[in-house]
């Protein structure tokens, strides 16, 4: 503190939140988290959201796996699945640790001495090994918090026991941490965060319907999908030319030739079409169900917003883990064709919805709207 004008002020506290861009969910998770601080600190809170993997001293393999991430998804899910799996083992575990200590060594000392911070948040598991090497070699160490940022089975990278705290987005995943010799005083549940403005909606899905140009009382299916999924094509041409009572809401997720291609289709069934959009947690919030791929982002988001979800792609790995949750729970299910898409939404639309709703209403019970709140909190008590 210091004294101003009469008054003790508080000093502004600095946080900064390392991320990256290997998918949108590490950022949004991010982007969360400040936006949660934004709302608890004003002028007295700092924020500096910095993905090191852009940094020009970064090796040029590392800056690019970003880009690479969705074309090898895409291209070749079964060789991403492997990497993965193998660097689950203990031996290649470590080998990844220490390679990227070495590597983002240099960036994330000088990153630090720039940003000067209070409390450092993590919300890609890459930046443990070089932080623990960085205030092992120059202590003192600032406190560190690891948010998680998948659901269920996560992978080891992110257990690093260096972490001051890891804020878990499920019971389940402390327990892993658990076995990974994770303290318990270190974990906290909070959920993956997601917008703070999804917990502060109060609108109806009528009026937020209304806002968007939708039909109001129509069946709303929101399908979203990516540069990374494969057959949402197939799903929006069975549920065009189903003759189910609903409209259509598509996303095509910055895929320039699948928005391209989505505004050149003949609809039978009223549809609203989008390419990127920045509104996303709103759309749902307006729709009566979710067909997506099992990304952590998108389907934290779905359950903090309460919306059913209908899974269609599943990446081996942390993706799995996460439909798993979803459907062990009773919030959706595994939808592996278009023909599983149009019979569950058959069986869900009937008798005036009543599945529906039923299953809206364990979506909702898993939500966790206010994780960045419980995030920022954590890493405001450092």
């Amino acid at each position: 503190m210091w004294y101003q004008g009469g008054a003790y002020k508080q000093a502004v506290k600095h946080i900064l939140i390392l991320t990256a861009d290997a998918g949108f969910g590490h950022r949004s998770a991010a982007n969360a988290i400040a936006a949660a601080l934004a709302e608890r600190g004003g002028d007295d809170i700092s924020v500096d959201i910095v993905n090191p993997l852009n940094d020009p001293r970064t090796p040029a393999f590392m800056r690019d796996s970003q880009v690479d991430y969705d074309r090898i998804v895409r291209e070749a899910p079964e060789l991403y699945r492997m990497g993965y799996e193998a660097s689950e083992e203990a031996i290649p575990n470590a080998l990844l640790e220490g390679s990227a200590a070495l590597l983002l060594f240099n960036v994330l000392r000088q990153l630090v001495r720039d940003v000067q911070p209070d409390v450092i948040v993590i919300t890609y598991p890459l930046y443990q090994a070089p932080l623990s090497l960085l205030f092992t070699l120059n202590p003192p160490a600032i406190p560190v918090i690891t948010v998680v940022t998948d659901l269920s089975a996560v992978h080891r990278l992110w257990f690093n026991r260096a972490a001051s705290a890891l804020a878990v987005p499920t019971k389940a995943v402390g327990r892993q941490a658990l076995v990974h010799h994770i303290e318990r005083a270190k974990l906290h549940v909070t959920g993956i965060p997601v917008n703070p403005q999804i917990s502060k909606e109060m609108r109806t899905k009528a009026e937020l319907r209304h806002l968007l140009g939708w039909q109001l009382e129509t069946r709303t299916v929101l399908v979203v999908s990516s540069k990374r999924v494969m057959h949402m094509g197939g799903v929006l041409r069975m549920l065009n030319h189903s003759q189910l009572p609903l409209q259509l809401v598509a996303v095509a997720g910055g895929d320039d030739v699948q928005y391209a291609a989505l505004r050149s289709t003949q609809w039978h069934a009223p549809a609203h079409l989008y390419n990127f959009v920045d509104n996303l947690p709103t759309m749902m919030l307006a729709a009566d169900c979710l067909v997506c791929k099992a990304g952590g982002l998108i389907v934290t988001e779905a359950l903090a917003c309460g919306l059913p979800l209908l899974l269609t792609e599943v990446l081996p790995g942390q993706e799995q883990g996460n439909a798993d949750y979803v459907i062990h729970q009773g919030a959706g299910v595994r939808a592996e064709s278009p023909t599983d898409v149009l019979e569950t939404l058959f069986h869900w639309f009937a008798d005036d919805a009543e599945t529906l709703r039923a299953t809206a209403q364990r979506a909702k019970a898993l939500g966790q709207p206010n994780a960045a709140s419980k995030v920022a909190d954590l890493a405001l008590a450092y």
